[in-house]
């Protein structure tokens, strides 16, 4: 008979490996706070040539990214300087307009002409 009842009850399950990783519950209460792993000085070392590949790597990528921010920062002085010359001509065109609306024309296109002149001679 014992014979018989040791074989219909089922076998208990092996524990798993997370039933095993898993202690119980922590003392001070801090469930949700990683277990601490004892301090190993060389875990993290590796070989001089697989740091040197990953220096490199980082080094590449690095001038990667400094050479996309500098074409960003171009772009932008670009933009700026479009946008300057475009205000400084507005301005320009209003200050004429203003001296034509005072004097004659030829005279207002006289100057204009002279003004030119001495901004080339001076830039």
């Amino acid at each position: 008979m014992s014979n018989t009842i040791s074989e219909a009850a089922p076998a208990p399950a092996p524990p798993s490996d997370t039933a095993s990783k898993q202690a119980g519950l922590r003392k001070n209460g801090k469930q949700w706070h990683t277990t601490k792993k004892p301090f190993r000085p060389t875990a993290g070392m590796t070989a001089y040539a697989q740091r040197k590949t990953r220096d490199q790597e980082k080094a590449a990528t690095k001038a990667l990214e400094q050479e996309m921010r500098d074409e960003k920062e171009a772009e932008r002085n670009r933009r700026i300087q479009v946008i300057k010359d475009r205000r400084k001509a507005k301005e320009e065109k209003e200050r004429y307009e203003k001296m034509a609306e005072k004097m004659h024309q030829k005279r207002v296109e006289r100057r204009k002409r002279r003004e030119k002149r001495n901004k080339l001679l001076n830039s």
